[in-house]
């Protein structure tokens, strides 16, 4: 597969035009890279579950191998996913700065013209201001498919996830982020985790997240300023689907956070606000959806990697590239 590497559209069409064109891709099939690639089925399918649960984050193992091992783990259960116990990571409070300067607006945009950028959804990012992070935890991986199901089944909740092709649950995408779900599921999702746990469990907020991804300084990717292929799930991969959790190891951040960039956007708790200093930007966005929509983070295996920055602020658009998932916090 020739892998995309930019829109050769006016960016005011982005939202128009076919889903296949948005991702750079041709209306023809094009093979994907889990179908290109000979994946380590047979080497991986002799080992025992905990032996697949570390390979699959084993950075020192290829692509295909981690991928296999986590396609593995999605049909005999998946030991690193637990409904009630989902593995949190602790957030030390401190200063954060959050967000672009508005002398970089011009330049961040331009990088990425390419893609359909427009400034005014960079300018959203700006100005960049300080702020205190109280200690918080936050979930290592995005709510996955099998942690969704158990919350359908004992709660009767009537929003089924319509990624779930007719309602079925997708088994072998168990381990894989759940998406195509609203802010309220998610939140709803959260609620329900806290009263069977007894815990404070809710969506980060944008500041939590973006710091959780970013660090103290700030970085542009959650592990480092440059865009590297390896270290997420955006349509960049040429993966073009969900994949199993934590499987890009190297694009953890620096406090150990899995799949902040790519594979799902990620609902926060926060609807759409302006920055310190600034006022609402009026883009495309907001004019279709209205000023108080959700925010998401961290971009998808949809998206190019400009959404994928630790900075931008995004959130859903009626139209089915948008890839939208959530990830959990816990208030300490």
């Amino acid at each position: 597969m020739s892998i995309p590497t930019k829109v050769s559209i006016d960016a005011s069409q982005i939202n128009i035009i076919s889903a296949r064109k948005a991702m750079g891709l041709p209306e023809h099939y094009v093979s994907g890279v889990t179908e290109t690639e000979q994946l380590d089925f047979e080497y991986v399918r002799r080992l025992k579950v905990t032996e697949l649960a570390s390979m699959a984050e084993n950075s020192k193992v290829p692509f295909k191998t981690r991928y296999a091992a986590g396609t593995m783990l999605a049909l005999l259960g998946d030991p690193r996913i637990q409904v009630f116990e989902p593995s949190m990571i602790f957030i030390p409070g401190d200063r954060a700065k959050i967000g672009l300067s508005w002398a970089r607006v011009s330049e961040v945009a331009e990088m990425y013209r390419d893609l359909g950028v427009i400034p005014s959804w960079i300018e959203k990012e700006a100005p960049q201001f300080e702020t205190t992070v109280q200690s918080f935890k936050i979930a290592k991986y995005p709510v996955t498919n099998v942690e969704y199901l158990a919350f359908l089944k004992d709660t009767q909740h009537p929003h089924i996830p319509t990624s779930w092709q007719f309602g079925c649950f997708p088994m072998t995408r168990a381990n894989h982020p759940v998406y195509t779900v609203s802010p309220e599921s998610a939140d709803a999702y959260a609620q329900w985790l806290s009263n069977k746990t007894n815990r404070q469990f809710r969506l980060p907020s944008e500041i939590e997240w973006e710091y959780a991804a970013g660090g103290s300084a700030s970085l542009e990717f959650p592990w480092g300023e440059e865009y590297l292929d390896d270290r997420a799930n955006t349509v960049e991969s040429g993966i073009l689907s969900t994949t199993p959790v934590g499987i890009y190891p190297k694009g953890n951040s620096i406090f150990g956070v899995s799949d902040l960039a790519g594979n799902v956007e990620e609902y926060v708790c926060d609807n759409y606000w302006a920055y310190p200093g600034s006022k609402k930007i009026e883009d495309d966005l907001m004019q279709t959806v209205g000023s108080s929509y959700r925010i998401a983070r961290g971009g998808s295996f949809t998206r190019f990697r400009d959404l994928a920055r630790c900075k931008r602020r995004h959130g859903w658009f009626p139209k089915d590239i948008y890839i939208m998932g959530f990830r959990l916090a816990e208030t300490v």
